[in-house]
């Protein structure tokens, strides 16, 4: 084969190869494909040209750049910063920064790598915003210093096309010396809280031991209360009737010195006989029993009766009914002091306020009309 012949077969397929592979070059730089969640800014020798939409787009090869923007929701770390409180108290402080690319054009045009920017503005305002505040507040009021940062953070944003979504402190944190104070301060709290409640405890427990001894009392000279009352009216009765005893055989002594006086005028010589009137009338009453004699009907040698006056002081006729009246009161103080009781156990009733109202039973006035015996009393005399 002839040597030019070959030769030029060969540069033949080099320059075929050569065209291939520059087609191949540029529809490669004329085809632009985007991401869903992306933008891309075109430039053409340099100069803004528009924003491709994602998917497939056609460029101008060769002299053609793209740069792409994520358009989701992006997370920024600030770095812990250093501040000094409004009260002179170091502390440090770190946060997380939420953003997006809302106009790509601006991003692109307005600002140089916006998310360093972005995270540079955030140290910067953090630290601002904790050294206006105290320290107490930068510790208890988190939410605050994020509402602070995010609108320090909007304004100059917003000329970038970026949005601010949110802003999370992480962490505040004291210096070691201040945290060693506060440990300090809450075991000093815990300590007070601990001996209070033990202080609470050991009075509400004197006040029970208290009111107990007291309910113990009342119920005490409760029942001495009414064992004198009816020792009392005992007496009284018993008096009454040593009394009418007296009285009874004061008549009888008075009918026999009478017998013995009408004895002796029937001894002497005169016939005319002057009795007195009391004389006679006892004679008539009681003469039957102290002579045997029939002449005149009488009931028998009894006792007065006592008068109504008599029988209500002494409430003879109201004995049982009294005696009902005061076990019903002791029964009803009792039950009422074991409810009391019962409610101070429970911690329904106020230990520190008020005394138990312990009533005492309204015992009537007695009512003597109950009749008495006199054949009791007459008994009773003979007896003596």
């Amino acid at each position: 084969m002839d040597p030019l012949v070959l030769q030029l077969q060969l540069t033949t397929l080099a320059v075929g190869l050569l065209f291939l592979t520059v087609v191949a070059v540029t529809i490669w730089q004329t085809v632009e494909i985007v991401d869903a969640y992306e933008k891309e800014a075109l430039t053409v020798f340099g100069e803004y040209r528009k924003l491709l939409e994602p998917g497939f787009n056609l460029i101008p090869p060769f002299v053609s750049r793209t740069y792409a923007f994520d358009m989701r929701t992006q997370t920024l770390d600030v770095p812990r910063q250093e501040a000094i409180t409004r009260d002179n108290s170091p502390v440090t402080a770190d946060a997380v920064v939420y953003i997006k690319v809302m106009d790509a054009k601006k991003a692109f045009l307005e600002v140089d790598n916006y998310k360093k920017a972005v995270s540079n503005l955030a140290q910067t305002t953090l630290r601002a915003v904790l050294g206006d505040m105290e320290l107490d507040d930068t510790l208890n009021k988190r939410q605050e210093i994020n509402s602070k940062i995010r609108k320090e953070l909007d304004e100059p944003t917003d000329e970038w096309g970026i949005r601010v979504e949110s802003v999370e402190v992480r962490e505040v944190n004291p210096s070691k010396d201040v945290q060693q104070a506060m440990e300090q301060q809450t075991s000093a709290e815990r300590r007070r809280r601990a001996m209070i409640l033990e202080a609470q405890g050991e009075r509400r427990s004197a006040v029970e031991t208290a009111e107990g001894d007291k309910q113990s009392d009342i119920i005490r000279a409760q029942g001495e209360k009414q064992s004198q009352i009816l020792e009392a009216q005992g007496d009284a009765i018993s008096t009454v009737l040593r009394a009418k005893s007296a009285e009874a055989m004061g008549e009888r002594a008075i009918i026999e010195r009478g017998m013995e006086s009408l004895e002796r005028i029937g001894q002497g010589e005169s016939s005319t006989f002057i009795l007195p009137q009391e004389l006679t009338s006892l004679v008539g009453r009681y003469g039957k029993q102290l002579t045997g004699s029939d002449v005149q009907e009488s009931e028998g040698l009894e006792g007065k009766e006592f008068d109504a006056e008599t029988r209500k002081m002494l409430g003879l006729d109201d004995i049982d009914e009294i005696l009902g009246e005061i076990d019903q009161a002791a029964e009803m103080d009792i039950e009422q002091l074991e409810q009391e009781a019962e409610q101070i156990k429970s911690g329904e009733a106020d230990i520190a306020g008020g005394e138990a109202d312990v009533g005492e039973p309204d015992i009537p006035e007695p009512d003597l009309d109950e009749p008495v015996d006199d054949e009791e009393l007459v008994t009773e005399e003979e007896t003596e």
